[in-house]
């Protein structure tokens, strides 16, 4: 299977990689997804930059930890979707490659240590359409698929 390829890669341009690891959270009843809003207003999926060192599942376990404050049990990986964007908060060029995976259930362990991020549920198709990154928008595909 080829990787899905979002964001057109301009030749002229330096990319930073930045891989990410994501986690599609639906609620007990596969009707709504939990989105994270950065402070610039995008949503994204609950996840982030994988840190040196570490593996797919113990950056989305810290992930969901500074996020959500949540420890979660992982269940299926949906694959690696890339993506081309600019980042103007960053004033750089990323090629994003995203791991996505499911959490089949979370369990509360204290606030969030990000206080900056708004957490919030979305039926799955508001989900879609608020997502900005192709590559998240993907990782719910998927959740759908195996969901239907």
């Amino acid at each position: 299977m080829s990787i899905p390829i979002f964001g057109q890669k301009d030749e002229a341009l330096t990319y930073s990689s930045r891989y990410g690891v994501y986690a599609v959270i639906s609620d007990s009843d596969l009707k709504q997804i939990l989105l994270v809003q950065a402070p610039n207003g995008a949503w994204f999926l609950p996840g982030g930059e994988i840190e040196e060192g570490e593996d797919h599942q113990t950056a989305l376990a810290r992930e969901l930890l500074e996020e959500l404050g949540v420890t979660a049990e992982i269940g299926n990986y949906y694959g690696q979707a890339d993506e081309y964007f600019y980042s103007s908060h960053r004033d750089k060029h990323f090629y994003n490659p995203a791991y996505i995976y499911e959490v089949v259930s979370f369990a509360k362990k204290h606030e969030p240590l990000e206080d900056f991020n708004q957490i919030a549920w979305f039926p799955v198709e508001e989900a879609l359409e608020k997502l900005k990154r192709g590559s998240h928008k993907w990782g719910i595909t998927q959740w759908k698929a195996l969901h239907k």
